[in-house]
């Protein structure tokens, strides 16, 4: 396959939505293109800014907090996705999210509003709260609201 067909298969993809470069190379790497090839080519879309993993971090966060998860999922989520640790802290910086807040907001969104019954409720609402990537402080304050 041609360098070509790899710029504009990359290009496509971009124009979709952002990506990562991990992202993009592993789609790239499915469609056959060579690893070396790949590699020129998200170097290139990169340094004229068709690529980001900065934006990519800074969408990602935007939509997954809009969608109830917590910080800590969040930030695994993206490092799963080939976001180096100090874009991720920089893109958590800049952002000025009540995560206190999402929290009693998904757990009211799941639960309703009314103060969970028993201990066994209260374990069920927090393993939900937890698996969507809030903190424990999160979690108890949201009981607190």
């Amino acid at each position: 396959m041609t360098a070509q067909s790899l710029t504009a298969r990359a290009v496509n993809l971009l124009a979709r939505r952002e990506h990562s470069q991990e992202e993009l190379r592993k789609k790239l790497r499915k469609a056959e293109f060579e690893i070396d090839e790949i590699n020129v080519v998200i170097q290139k879309l990169a340094k004229i800014d068709l690529q980001s993993d900065l934006r990519f971090a800074e969408n990602y966060l935007h939509y997954r907090s809009q969608r109830g998860f917590g910080s800590q999922k969040i930030k695994f989520e993206l490092n799963e996705r080939g976001v180096d640790k100090q874009t991720i802290n920089a893109v958590f910086e800049q952002e000025d999210i009540d995560w206190f807040f999402l929290a009693v907001l998904a757990r009211n969104k799941r639960f309703g509003q009314k103060a969970p019954d028993d201990l066994k409720d209260r374990a069920k609402q927090q393993r939900f709260l937890q698996y969507r990537g809030f903190t424990h402080e999160q979690i108890n304050e949201s009981f607190n609201i």
